[in-house]
């Protein structure tokens, strides 16, 4: 174990990053304290994370029994995906940052049990992977088996087990496994410089670096960048299993690469491990690419929703076969879009690392849309029931679910492919770390919600503040200095790409500066205990639409009111309605409705629409009078559907325009 280690308390740790703007804050210096992110992060201590430990410790999910089977204390079958270690790697991720939240020492003797078979399992060279070990595979012979991915969160889970808890045993097989991949790959042979499919590795590399220092590791992550589209795009024993070329982002060079391609969540694992290279390096090349492909995206393949991954099967833009990810421009069809929990999550990922090194509000305006929309409608209210895949529109029989092999028509307490439920309470788990970063001379306000933050800036001094506000229901945001240094110093706040009519006031006082959406607002002055700030950001319920040539809602819109999505469920409908028979008209009176006890406490916003009564038979037909009839229901937020048994749903609605 190398003797210089690091250990901040933190996720992404690009504390001494030469090239990120924004530094992290640790572990517990924020705390959520009332309001949505506290009631989500304490669902997911009090039954997300144990739920979903009694599933993967367990025999329906099966993946510390794995580890049991190669040390000879199970006897059975392997069960799950190939990929299956990494969802129980993300699982105990998560656990070791619900540790540095509230220091539960059972949870860390049971992090220490588990620890211990992981590394019994493990061969003496440092190779572990469960599946391959269990049927005597070839080592590092056909990537569909996803060596690197389980790799990757391998490293990443055992970084924040240290940063977490000062502990080494998880870290100790996480270095004997990067130096088997050090001495494996780091020659760079022809035969595997296409070897990988979903990256992770990049990652788990960077932050191992970060970790103990190693350049081996580091140097190791940028070759897998610099291999990608370097090779001839034929079959090979290496390859076979699944699709080639932008499937994998092996198609052209990643610094010449001007669109988002493939499947979407490797893509977007591949480009936020780019952005931890580039946080080390400062290639301009580097992240010339990367602010070329976020643009790309956000502004041309991303939902409403920020959800991403238009489609299931399908082909790229240069017509390579594809699974699970991004097509064409625009092309954003609601019935039939994917738009995987995990590539959503990936999309807040990216935006963060990519906050980080630019230092401005844009990113953080995709981790919030994301948190709030597309990530959390991939579990339900209690925390125990999933979805995989997160379509804007759903219709009763309109899907072949059998033939889906991630796609469900209701939520399920166990999904075989596992990837996305651990990923999404990991995020939960972390949030708080997103919530501020720390300035050169400051403080950056990232996320809204009730919270209270002790940090020291990067100048060592203290800095105390509290954040109250019933945010993302309310507008309103307080934040009281507790506690600061003498001389002047920044806070940053965001003002959302949605928040059009804001006030600033410092004491009371009205602050005459630029409040720009999509922004930050620094306001630099000698604080002192006491100051409040006081930012309103009216929430107005908004009718959005698509850019011109999104096709598929063609003259519908979506109810938005601040950063929540909302949508029409049929629970809401009269029983012998459909989803397809809803319009909206434009003048509709919407007004907000607080229900505490509904959905697990959410804003639903009341409103008159039509229901068309004339239904047609045949594909196509002759166009009649509509005959409507105006009834009053309520909008949910997206991220609440699903939540009372089998449902139809629709985010976008075809409006009838009024004078």
């Amino acid at each position: 174990m190398p003797e210089n280690l690091t250990r901040n308390k933190t996720e992404v740790d690009t504390s001494k990053s030469p090239n990120v703007k924004l530094k992290p804050i640790s572990m517990g210096e924020c705390k959520w304290k009332d309001g949505f992110w506290a009631e989500k992060t304490r669902l997911c201590e009090e039954s997300m994370i144990p739920y979903m430990g009694s599933l993967l410790t367990g025999e329906i999910g099966h993946a510390l029994n794995n580890f049991k089977i190669i040390t000879g204390d199970f006897d059975g079958k392997f069960d799950g995906e190939y990929w299956h270690d990494a969802d129980f790697f993300k699982w105990m991720e998560a656990a070791c940052y619900m540790y540095g939240l509230n220091n539960d020492q059972k949870l860390l003797q049971e992090m220490d049990e588990i620890i211990a078979i992981i590394a019994k399992a493990q061969e003496d060279d440092g190779y572990l992977h469960a599946y391959i070990q269990i049927h005597g595979i070839e080592h590092f012979s056909n990537r569909k088996y996803h060596e690197m991915y389980n790799c990757g969160h391998l490293y990443t889970a055992a970084c924040i087990h240290y940063r977490m808890t000062g502990k080494t045993n998880f870290l100790d097989i996480a270095l004997k496994n990067a130096n088997l991949l050090v001495s494996k790959f780091g020659p760079n042979p022809p035969e595997l410089r296409r070897f990988g499919f979903n990256q992770t590795q990049i990652m788990g590399l960077v932050e191992l670096y970060r970790t103990v220092g190693n350049e081996g590791y580091l140097k190791l992550a940028e070759q897998f960048i610099n291999n990608r589209g370097q090779s001839e795009m034929v079959h090979d024993s290496t390859t076979i299993g699944y699709p080639i070329g932008d499937m994998v982002q092996e198609r052209v060079p990643l610094r010449e690469e001007t669109e988002a391609a493939g499947h979407a969540v490797l893509a977007l694992y591949y480009y936020a491990g780019a952005a931890d290279v580039y946080a080390e390096t400062g290639e301009k090349a580097l992240i010339d690419a990367l602010d070329r492909l976020w643009e790309n995206v956000t502004q041309k393949k991303m939902y409403a929703t920020g959800a991403v991954g238009q489609t299931h099967y399908g082909a790229s833009p240069r017509r390579d076969m594809i699974e699970e990810g991004f097509i064409d421009e625009y092309m954003m069809p609601n019935l039939t879009a994917y738009n995987e929990t995990c590539a959503n999550i990936c999309n807040a990922m990216f935006s963060q690392r990519m906050l980080g090194i630019h230092g401005e509000s844009k990113y953080a305006d995709i981790m919030e849309l994301v948190m709030h929309n597309s990530m959390m409608s991939g579990i339900s209210v209690c925390g125990t029931k999933y979805y995989y895949a997160n379509p804007l529109r759903k219709i009763n029989d309109a899907r072949d679910y059998e033939n889906m092999n991630t796609e469900s028509p209701d939520r399920e307490p166990y999904l075989f492919c596992f990837c996305c439920p651990p990923n999404l309470v990991r995020t939960v788990a972390k949030s708080s770390l997103w919530a501020y970063n720390r300035s050169d001379n400051g403080i950056s306000v990232n996320l809204y919600g009730g919270n209270s933050l002790e940090t020291t800036l990067l100048d060592g001094t203290e800095l105390k503040l509290t954040q109250r506000t019933e945010y993302p229901w309310e507008g309103l945001v307080k934040i009281i200095i507790d506690a600061c240094k003498e001389d002047a110093f920044d806070i940053m706040l965001r003002i959302p790409e949605w928040s059009k009519e804001n006030t600033l006031k410092i004491n009371g006082d009205t602050l005459d500066i630029a409040l720009v959406p999509g922004e930050f607002a620094t306001i630099t002055r000698q604080w002192k205990a006491g100051d409040v700030i006081e930012l309103d950001m009216p929430m107005h319920i908004k009718l959005i639409e698509g850019h011109e040539r999104i096709e598929e809602v063609r003259n519908q819109v979506a109810v938005k009111r601040g950063p929540i999505v909302y949508c029409v469920e049929s629970p809401d409908l009269p029983e012998s309605a459909s989803i397809t028979d809803v319009y909206l008209p434009s003048k509709s009176k919407l007004s907000v409705q607080k229900q505490p006890s509904f959905l697990g406490g959410v804003t639903t916003i009341d409103g008159e629409i039509l229901l068309r009564k004339d239904r047609g038979t045949g594909m196509y037909r002759d166009v009649l009078q509509p005959e409507f009839e105006s009834i009053s229901t309520q909008f949910v937020p997206y991220f609440a559907w699903s939540n009372r048994g089998e449902a139809e749903m629709s985010v976008f609605l075809p409006v009838i325009w009024q004078q």
